[in-house]
């Protein structure tokens, strides 16, 4: 195991030494930053989104889950698509800066998800697989809405809108870097008393239960902090749908181990190496004519459809 943690490591910084240093042309002052910037952009927003999936996957005991199965990704598109409907690109830029459309934008998701698991966890024994389908109605009502709301809005504004559809780490603002991180701080030391359940939770709800675990109310504090984390990174950069389940399910097959603190170190190492790559090859090979969203959900959509091809055949 000790092997693996240090190949991944070496990995994650030689990508990262590459991505810093490659045709800098010696404007140091002028190139480090920037891509500092974009570097800590990826270990965090990397981090989070493999850590959520995986806590995710296991309170659900379903690797072929996201948490964008719960619609925060839909509803933070619809709150951009709104934004711009109602006060125009002009006006949203004037009267709402970054750091004000951050924060309504993470406070609405956490706000939707918190009255999501609210209302699921009102009665005891409430299965969590209704919370997902309730999420998956929830997910398309806030699709529809955008759609709707994106064919009356002007042309140039909807190129606007069309921005927010794809993660960029191109155009981060330092200002949510720093609020993101401290949130995430925050969020880490709030879990830490959580972390020994998930080997348990990973068993199943019967079993958790019949070994002591309070399983309602741990479940609910997991998707709380899932709900936040998810918010953070889709407010930070956009939404990238299928790379929890990419790098959650490599971590599954390269770690093999069920032990929750391998495998969220494992995930998040192997998120990052995914993200400084493919923004390498965007940059460099492609030049930037497509996004790295797109390499992402192309790579993790082929992913996913081996996934279940593979359930298909263990059925």
């Amino acid at each position: 195991m000790k092997a693996k943690f240090v190949g991944l490591t070496i990995v994650a910084i030689v990508l990262i030494a590459i991505f810093m240093m490659i045709d800098a042309g010696g404007n140091w002052d002028y190139v480090l930053p920037r891509r500092l910037k974009k570097i800590l952009a990826i270990v965090l927003t990397g981090s989070v989104i493999a850590f959520s999936t995986l806590v995710f996957q296991t309170i659900t005991n379903n690797r072929i889950l996201t948490p964008s199965i719960i619609g925060l990704d839909s509803l933070y598109m619809f709150i951009q698509t709104l934004v711009i409907f109602a006060l125009g690109s002009t006006t949203s830029l004037t009267f709402m800066n970054k750091n004000v459309n951050f924060l309504i934008s993470v406070g609405l998701m956490v706000l939707f998800a918190g009255l999501l698991y609210k209302w699921l966890f009102k009665r005891e024994g409430q299965n969590i697989y209704f919370l997902l389908l309730i999420g998956l109605i929830f997910g398309t009502l806030f699709n529809s809405l955008s759609t709707f709301l994106q064919l009356l809005i002007d042309p140039n504004e909807f190129l606007r809108v069309q921005d927010k559809m794809f993660a960029s780490f191109n155009n981060v603002n330092t200002d949510l870097l720093i609020i993101s991180f401290v949130l995430v701080i925050v969020v880490g030391i709030y879990f830490w008393r959580y972390v020994k359940y998930l080997d348990v939770l990973s068993l199943g709800r019967d079993q958790a239960i019949n070994l002591g675990v309070n399983y309602d109310f741990v479940v609910k504090r997991f998707l709380i902090i899932i709900a936040i984390l998810v918010s953070i990174a889709t407010a930070l950069v956009g939404p990238i749908t299928f790379l929890g389940l990419l790098v959650a399910n490599v971590a599954h097959q390269f770690m093999k181990t069920y032990q929750h603190k391998h495998l969220i170190v494992g995930s998040a190492l192997i998120s990052i190496i995914a993200l400084v790559g493919g923004l390498l090859i965007v940059e460099r090979v492609f030049t930037f004519s497509t996004t790295l969203s797109v390499i992402v959900n192309f790579i993790g959509g082929v992913y996913f459809i081996y996934l279940l091809l593979k359930e298909n055949k263990s059925w």
